[in-house]
């Protein structure tokens, strides 16, 4: 894992693209992380990058916060789906939720994401709620919560 740079931008953007490609096909639009200037979140030190050799493997987006890590986007891939990366850039936000000291990592995802929603379920998210979607009008957001446990 490593930080994001500037000169990654393209790659992060044609990563996410493929990545959420079934979901926009399906919601006949983009979700907002494939829409996301990620420029900000590079300078803001938020994105991490899991690379194979030379190639981009998988993103996370962690938000720190001061009560919590919040986790704007997950993303494997295609050709590297089916290897359990997003249980460890999962385990990457849980790492650096420690080691910042804070005792949960948030997230919020689409209420018709209902396969990522059982996967977070599966990690040990829990639901807290759902919301309206404050900028797709009709969309549903569910957010969900993972405590983590505090540093040796």
């Amino acid at each position: 894992m490593r930080l994001a740079r500037p000169d990654d931008l393209p790659a992060i953007v044609a990563l996410t693209t493929e990545a959420y490609a079934p979901y926009t096909a399906a919601f006949g639009t983009p979700p907002i992380p494939v829409t996301e200037d990620y420029a900000p979140r590079i300078e803001r030190g938020e994105a991490w990058l899991l690379e194979d050799g030379p190639e981009l493997a998988g993103l996370i987006v962690l938000e720190r916060h001061d009560d919590h890590a919040m986790i704007f986007s997950v993303a494997v891939s295609p050709a590297f789906q089916g290897r359990k990366l997003g249980i460890r850039l999962l385990d990457f936000a849980d790492e650096r939720t420690r080691s910042w000291g804070l005792p949960e990592v948030r997230l919020y995802t689409n209420s018709r994401m209902e396969r990522n929603i059982a996967l977070y379920a599966a990690y040990g998210y829990r639901e807290t709620g759902r919301r309206a979607n404050p900028y797709r009008p009709g969309w549903t957001l569910v957010d969900m919560v993972k405590p983590v446990d505090k540093a040796a």
